[in-house]
């Protein structure tokens, strides 16, 4: 079992950055893929990236574009999502996501899921 525990959501301006951090249970931390997805009110839940076991491999969804960047430290078991140039469009609840199976995570599939943090980008 892995409890994932998501961090760091809140209000921004447009523009601004923030970091959101998602701490895992467990003392496998190191052997799962982790990802970040995000839903806005009235609309499906969406990949946002994902991060492979070790933290050499990253996948971005298309609307990223360079703004986003997943990173990890397998010492702490944590998982960041940096935001940067943030747009009132990203304004969404927040996922943290894991799986053994790296391609479960890239497709959506993840077996454990966190409870999800706010954030808001005003205009």
């Amino acid at each position: 079992q892995v409890q994932l525990v998501e961090s760091g959501g809140g209000l921004v301006q447009a523009g601004g950055s923030l970091r959101l951090s998602c701490a895992a249970s467990g003392r496998t931390f190191s052997s799962y893929a982790m990802g970040w997805f995000r839903q806005a009110p009235g609309k499906e839940r969406e990949f946002v990236g994902a991060i492979n076991s070790s933290g050499r491999i990253t996948y971005y969804a298309a609307f990223v574009k360079g703004r986003f960047t997943i990173s990890r430290d397998n010492a702490k078991n944590t998982v960041y999502l940096q935001m940067n140039s943030l747009k009132p469009e990203d304004t969404a609840v927040y996922y943290c996501a894991a799986d053994s199976r790296e391609i479960a995570v890239r497709v959506g599939r993840p077996d454990y899921w966190g409870q999800g943090t706010q954030v808001t980008v005003s205009s």
